[in-house]
């Protein structure tokens, strides 16, 4: 921590909100970076954040902003400069069940979220793997998606009003949860799926739901992605939008899982669908309907959750896939997507195109088929270590240019952060960026926002 910039920020800070490096702060979740700001503090309030970025811009000082530092492209790694985390942000501000909406500062934590929508009666949708952990601000800076996208869709459309600090310490607040709005350009996307780079959210108001009354949770063994696909055409055609999660699952993948989790693997197949049903309203026939509908359909390869334990067990082994890949060593991961119609031809073609390359490479191949997305997660068994990323380069130059190829995107929920930044002339044209560079300067002049990240 350097003394000048203490003394500086101690002239109009509480003494609590600078605070000492510690590992929860400087190291990120996959342990691959590590923050060497020059000072890390932790505002208590929006006036303070301001005041902390009004400091910042006069004196061209980098500002990095962090929530749970849960992140997995290095979004929130500081190199120098500030490391602003915004846990202490974390208040209730309003729940308006006339809008159902709620607004929440940005340093709440999801499952928080989650609960005080529950508390009012109301459901808040987005979930993830992280949940516990995370913040609502980081979720609104990558865009988060989860497992409910298909019905609910991802953070931006969570989110009903924003407040914002300027680069310049300027408030712009919009917090108001108004359902319609045509009054000039929608500003406040500008700053969902930014990454920290325009500015500091500090609140938001997010959009409720009534609470699923009744679910009905299966799990089938395919063939094939292409069996997989005509299945999600057949239960959105039949079950309309009562379809909440469609999750993809390979047999290496569940291998994994039920050996961790230990729990029995559901059924014996090369590829797996975890589905979920849920209706606002009571209905006690849906899990029978789902069940008559997978057998009259010849899917019999079916389980059926008959109870909340069993429902609890398919769903610990679609989360458990993450943490039961460790034991393979260190991952060269990929969120990425392509329409839902390209996912069989992508996945087929990209495994031929790194096993010609890397002979005994392994595929961890799971994720939210239902909205096109995909966690493709790649393994060199003779490397455990951070010496894999040796190879990152040639490994993400095969992954993308074959998602590409198939009309999708390098990043589909994760964001971009640093390690995928020079890949954005390959999905955006010179337009785009120098509109996005544009947009960049106009707010942030003196590029002191999360430098590095996101843009090229």
């Amino acid at each position: 921590m350097h003394s000048h910039l203490f003394s500086s920020f101690q002239s109009f800070l509480h003494v609590s909100e600078i605070l000492e490096p510690a590992p929860s702060f400087i190291i990120d979740q996959r342990r691959r970076f590590t923050s060497t700001p020059d000072i890390i503090l932790q505002p208590h309030s929006v006036e303070s954040v301001q005041k902390i970025l009004r400091f910042c811009h006069e004196n061209h000082i980098t500002v990095t902003p962090q929530g749970g530092n849960t992140g997995l492209c290095g979004a929130a790694v500081a190199r120098q400069g500030v490391l602003l985390n915004l846990s202490r942000l974390d208040k209730l501000r309003e729940i308006n069940l006339a809008d159902n909406s709620m607004t929440v500062e940005a340093g709440m934590i999801l499952q928080h979220a989650q609960e005080a929508a529950a508390n009012a009666g109301r459901f808040f949708p987005l979930s993830l793997a992280s949940e516990g952990s995370c913040q609502i601000g980081g979720n609104i800076a990558c865009n988060a998606g989860g497992l409910n996208v298909l019905r609910y869709g991802s953070m931006r459309d969570l989110v009903l009003g924003l407040e914002i600090v300027l680069p310049n310490g300027e408030l712009v607040s919009h917090l108001q949860p108004l359902h319609k709005n045509t009054t000039g350009y929608d500003l406040c996307h500008l700053f969902i799926g930014s990454e920290g780079t325009l500015g500091v959210i500090t609140a938001a108001t997010l959009k409720l739901f009534a609470r699923p009354q009744t679910t009905a949770t299966a799990w089938v063994g395919l063939s094939s992605i292409d069996e997989a696909v005509s299945l999600l055409t057949k239960i959105q055609s039949h079950f309309a939008e009562r379809l909440s999660s469609f999750e993809l699952i390979s047999r290496f993948a569940l291998d994994l899982s039920s050996q961790f989790s230990q729990l029995t693997k559901p059924t014996d197949a090369d590829w797996h669908i975890l589905m979920e049903l849920t209706d606002s309203i009571p209905d006690t026939d849906l899990a029978e309907q789902l069940a008559e509908y997978l057998y009259t359909q010849g899917y019999e390869n079916s389980v059926l959750a008959q109870s909340e334990q069993k429902r609890q067990e398919l769903w610990i082994l679609r989360e458990n896939i993450s943490a039961s890949q460790r034991n393979l060593g260190t991952s060269i991961k990929h969120d990425i997507a392509t329409p839902i119609a390209n996912v069989a031809d992508f996945v087929t073609e990209c495994a031929a195109a790194l096993k010609a390359r890397f002979a005994d490479i392994q595929i961890v191949c799971f994720g939210h088929l239902g909205d096109g997305s995909l966690h493709y997660n790649t393994f060199l068994p003779d490397i455990m270590g951070n010496e894999v990323y040796e190879y990152e380069d040639i490994i993400n130059t095969i992954v993308y240019e074959h998602i590409l190829k198939h009309q999708g995107t390098i990043a589909a929920e994760h964001g971009i952060g640093e390690i995928k930044n020079h890949w954005i002339p390959h999905v955006r044209d010179a337009a785009e960026i120098a509109l996005m560079r544009a947009i960049k300067a106009q707010l942030d002049p003196h590029d002191i926002m999360n430098p590095g990240k996101l843009l090229p």
